[in-house]
């Protein structure tokens, strides 16, 4: 492995309580240990991974721009969730991947959008990004909302009831299609950096900060794939831990997928975005978050839709229920308006907020 001279000693603490957190949920799962810890240790391994993650993006982001950046952030960062998938749809519980797949989207787009606006709002004021890559990135969640909303409905209102697999096959296909069309518009840049503006009047200006050393991209590599393998070894453990955990608790189902395993498999590129924010990038923060829903939506959840028939006892469809497409439709439609004018303040992040909480908070009983 590369040398880690050019890593703070900071980062180099995380990066070592990162690596003890995933040898202590490995010997908690090993031992037979109470799945209540095994879930919170995992819980804690996830995030420590994350934050390496999103040290070692940042540096990689320093070099390739924010479109790369963010296709390659959501990329890795969305293998836990890849492998989570997998292990449940075994395990036969279909019900709780729908749930955290449409609860990684809300999470992304409402929660971590949000925190990344209050944190840097509050922080640099006012922030300006160039818009037309943002438009984009939310016109392509539209359509995939609109994919799983059209199947939904057939099912819901009879027609095409009795062929809701083969009507979410074809929209997988469809997905994956524009997907890999997409794919040249963001390595050619994506969205572009934005053309420095005047803070708005009255908007505090942000201090000069040390620059860090900036690592060797052969380390930055390597601890972006060590941190991607360790996130989906812990978050197997995580899952073989889940049900038990979440029934010893109290906590329902729907929640659980919505909420606590959408964040915990997305620890990673959480993290990622939250900080760009937090130091002045908004380009980099909008291009990281929203191209993990975006990911997610027209690669993750087509992909497990067509092999769910070989991977578990069901198979995995477009049908969802109601709340939880409503729920995608409402945050598609409250994120366009609020990147559409190329600026974002802290009030806009405390607005996405509270909107997660309340649809949150809906399914918090079942």
């Amino acid at each position: 492995m590369p040398s880690l001279d050019t890593v703070t000693p900071s980062g180099r603490l995380v990066i070592a309580i990162a690596a003890a957190l995933v040898a202590a949920t490995g010997a908690l799962d090993a031992a037979g240990a109470p799945k209540v810890a095994t879930f919170f240790v995992a819980a804690l391994g996830l995030a420590a991974l994350a934050e390496v993650f999103g040290e070692a993006m940042e540096q990689v982001g320093k070099r390739i721009g924010p479109g790369p950046t963010g296709l390659l952030q959501s990329s890795l960062g969305n293998l836990p969730e890849l492998l989570f998938a997998i292990f449940a749809l075994r395990a036969g519980l279909n019900s709780v991947v729908q749930a955290a797949l449409i609860g990684s989207v809300l999470a992304n787009v409402l929660l971590v959008l949000g925190l990344a606006f209050l944190g840097g709002g509050m922080r640099h004021g006012t922030q300006t990004f160039a818009p037309e890559g943002p438009r984009m990135l939310v016109t392509l969640l539209t359509l995939a909302a609109g994919a799983a909303l059209v199947p939904t409905l057939a099912a819901k209102l009879g027609a095409a009831g009795h062929h809701t697999a083969a009507l979410s096959d074809a929209a997988a296909v469809i997905l994956l299609v524009v997907y890999l069309a997409s794919i040249p518009f963001w390595l050619s840049g994506g969205p572009q950096p934005a053309v420095a503006r005047a803070p708005a009047e009255g908007a505090p200006r942000s201090a000069p900060t040390a620059a860090k050393p900036l690592w060797p991209l052969g380390l930055a590599i390597v601890l972006l794939a060590a941190a991607s393998v360790g996130s989906g070894a812990v978050s197997q453990w995580f899952v073989s831990a889940l049900v038990p955990a979440t029934k010893s608790l109290g906590i329902s189902t729907a929640f659980t997928g919505l909420v606590i395993v959408a964040l915990a498999s997305n620890a990673v590129e959480n993290i990622a975005g939250v900080r760009f924010a937090w130091k002045a990038r908004p380009d980099y923060a909008i291009s990281t978050i929203l191209n993990s829903p975006l990911q997610i939506t027209l690669f993750l959840m087509p992909v497990l839709v067509l092999a769910s028939s070989f991977i578990g006892p069901e198979h995995l469809t477009f049908v969802f229920p109601p709340l939880l497409v409503a729920a995608l439709a409402v945050a598609v439609v409250v994120v366009a308006v609020v990147v559409y004018d190329g600026e974002y303040s802290w009030l806009e992040g405390v607005a996405l907020l509270a909107l997660y909480a309340v649809i949150a908070a809906a399914f918090w009983w079942g």
